[in-house]
């Protein structure tokens, strides 16, 4: 059945949710190929995939890993991604660099629906991709209802390229749709032609009138033969296979067992057959034209022994030893082999390989000989931060390191952040859930010898008053031989409308302070507003000054700022002072079927909906629009994640300041100062 192919690579990321099984079927497609003589299993952290040692301490993918074999005059090279929604950022980072995908997933129904935000991802790019339904010796498997399952999750319609054949709760064959000859599976070996199995035949032939009628939604001249009943040939339906595939309108579907290398060979043959050429994806997707080398960095590793590797797509023209890209020389070429390399001096356009020590360049950057006329090509948008620990360094002295490490592990993982938080001073580690914080405080332990202290970050709760005061009087006299100091300040108090931040001006008249010590009051009230009674920052606040007196020799700048401290020291407490906590505008997005569970978690943190309503290029998926203190914000993603089969998620932004409710207000100011920290408590 192969026809001939345009050229002789393939690039195929292999994604799906966490444990359906991707690592095991990367190690039995480069098995059953002979890149591999043994397989090896996650159990005993011996795979080609998650070969990171973060990966094997979870016996999970926490990166990307790539793999190249040969298959009957074909190089494909596999990249396996992360299945935890923690890891992301990794998977689509590397998707925009393939030019097909398998989606790997469970034959458990329950659970399709993580499945819903990678289809909508490969959609959205436009991504041909086929869905391999693993692990098809699990008891109690209904193939119909798995298949509508995965239907309502996908926006493009579903071809089963198999019927899969069972013998009681084991899978030991499959027919094929498109030639209708079985097929006996046998343990490390190609599977057998079989007689048809006649108890099949009438789900066969559902089936396969399925696929059929779905390929002539795109082909007028199949629909034609299927309305006169003439039967198409083979070469035709995988003609159309082959469009409709490359042109993601369509989803083949497979059934497999990866553990026992059952379905593999067949996916492979249909990867063969009708996945897009890189050729076809550089034309269709980006339009690259021209010759000069184009290429795009898929994402970036900093190694123990090489340093610093770029693992790029090449587009276009070819990359030899020692090229200059954006104006750095890169240091050399590999193919990658999970952790192992192979040096190469030169590689044409389709091929993925690892740069080397190109400094300055960034995941998602586009690299070209001419950085003139080439044009940045599209990467994935990064994903906002939703979990977040304060670190600190066990060692003090490690602090002046922390800088240059952070740094690096952010370009290793771009949907890491940080920020040193201008109010608690605290410096703040933000990513996409606890195990993806765990995973970069392992980094920075391992890779750069920076081990962290961490806890949760504290809120930048802030004060304010309620009413106004007037004619607060400050004295300041100290006498201590030679010249005294002198300052004598009458202030009026009043609160701003909330966000008005702080305002000062003075009404003096007559000279009764000069003009030259008015300033130090300024900054004597700025000074006591840093640190207000209740504990935190002063906002809101008006102060006039209005009258005062001086002394021509003991008076100065500085016996002025103390009087000022003075007279609001004396005139805050008289304003009723009261807590202020951030409130953050929060958008979740959450399949339709969760979103009350999703308001009665909004409600039980003090939230307030603003409304939610359908998302018009998503059927079946809610957006949540609602304010949160943030305060509530520390574990929300993870209550969200197990409210939503892990798929919910949230984008958030400061929005404004709110009185904290007063009984709580009384165990946050009794906690901050119980433990002097800034209040971290919401409790």
């Amino acid at each position: 059945m192969n026809e001939k192919v345009k050229s002789g690579l393939r690039n195929v990321a292999i994604v799906g949710p966490y444990l359906s099984g991707k690592t095991t079927l990367l190690e039995s497609l480069l098995f059953v190929t002979g890149a591999i003589s043994r397989k090896g299993s996650i159990k005993d952290s011996n795979t080609v995939g998650d070969s990171a040692t973060e990966s094997r301490d979870r016996h999970m993918s926490v990166e990307i890993s790539t793999a190249s074999t040969e298959y009957n005059g074909i190089r494909f090279t596999f990249v396996d991604c992360p299945g935890s929604v923690e890891f992301a950022q990794e998977t689509y980072n590397a998707l925009i660099g393939v030019d097909a995908a398998i989606v790997v997933c469970e034959p458990i129904t329950d659970r399709v629906l993580t499945l819903a935000p990678l289809f909508k991802f490969l959609d959205d790019w436009e991504i041909p991709h086929l869905v391999f339904v693993n692990k098809m010796d699990r008891a109690n498997i209904n193939v119909l209802d798995t298949l509508q399952a995965i239907k309502a999750v996908s926006s493009r319609p579903l071809v089963a390229h198999q019927y899969p054949i069972m013998q009681g709760e084991q899978l030991i064959g499959f027919i094929d749709l498109v030639s209708e000859q079985a097929y006996h599976y046998h343990p490390g070996a190609p599977a057998d032609p079989i007689p048809f199995p006649e108890n099949l035949k009438q789900e066969e032939h559902v089936a396969r009138a399925e696929m059929l009628e779905t390929l002539a939604d795109f082909d007028d001249h199949l629909l034609e033969e299927l309305l006169e009943d003439i039967e198409p040939p083979q070469e035709e339906i995988l003609t159309d296979l082959k469009l409709e595939l490359g042109a993601d309108l369509v989803v083949p579907v497979f059934f497999g067992v990866a553990e026992l290398d059952y379905g593999v060979r067949p996916l492979l043959e249909a990867l063969l057959r009708e996945a897009p050429e890189p050729e076809t994806t550089a034309q269709r997707r980006l339009n690259i034209q021209g010759s000069a080398p184009l290429a795009q960095v898929i994402k970036t590793y900093y190694t123990p022994q090489g340093g610093k590797l770029s693992l790029v797509r090449v587009w276009r023209g070819k990359l030899t030893d020692g090229i200059v890209l954006n104006g750095v020389r890169a240091g050399g070429i590999y193919r990658l082999m999970g952790q192992q390399q192979q040096s190469v001096n030169e590689v044409g356009a389709g091929e993925i390989v690892a740069l080397s020590r190109l400094e300055g360049i960034k995941t998602g950057d586009t690299l070209s000989t001419d950085q003139q006329s080439a044009t940045a090509l599209p990467k994935p948008r990064q994903l906002a931060p939703v979990y977040a620990l304060a670190i600190t360094p066990e060692k003090r002295n490690d602090e002046v390191k922390l800088s240059g490490a952070i740094t690096k592990l952010l370009e290793e993982d771009c949907s890491l952040s940080w920020e040193q938080h201008g109010d608690t001073h605290e410096v703040i580690l933000w990513g996409q859930g606890e195990i993806h914080l765990e995973v970069a405080l392992d980094r920075l332990r391992r890779k750069y010898n920076l081990p962290m202290t961490t806890h949760l970050p504290s809120v930048p709760y802030k004060e304010t008053i309620r009413k106004p005061t007037v004619s607060v009087h400050g004295r300041y006299k100290h006498q201590s031989g030679g010249h005294g100091q002198f300052g004598d300040v009458y202030l009026d108090i009043k609160p701003l409308p909330r966000g008005e931040g702080f305002n000062f001006k003075e009404t003096i008249v007559g000279g009764v302070i000069p003009r030259q010590y008015i300033p130090g009051v300024e900054i004597g009230v700025r000074e006591f507003l840093a640190h207000g009674p209740l504990g935190y920052p002063v906002v809101d606040v008006a102060v006039t000054l209005t009258n005062g007196s001086y002394h021509s020799v003991d008076s100065s700048e500085q016996a002025f700022k103390q009087a000022a401290r003075l007279a609001m020291q004396t005139g805050i407490s008289k304003c009723e002072p009261t807590l202020l906590e951030p409130i953050v505008r929060l958008e979740v997005t959450t399949p339709s079927e969760c979103t009350s569970k999703v308001l009665q978690l909004l409600s039980g943190r003090r939230g307030q909906i603003l409304g939610y309503e359908g998302i018009s290029n998503w059927q079946g998926w809610d957006n949540v629009l609602a304010y949160l203190p943030q305060a509530e914000m520390h574990n929300f993603i993870v209550e969200l994640r197990s409210l939503t089969l892990g798929v919910g998620c949230f984008h958030w932004e400061y929005d404004h300041l709110q009185e904290v409710p007063e009984k709580l207000a009384e165990r946050i100011i009794a906690s901050s100062n119980g433990n002097g920290s800034n209040g971290n408590s919401n409790k």
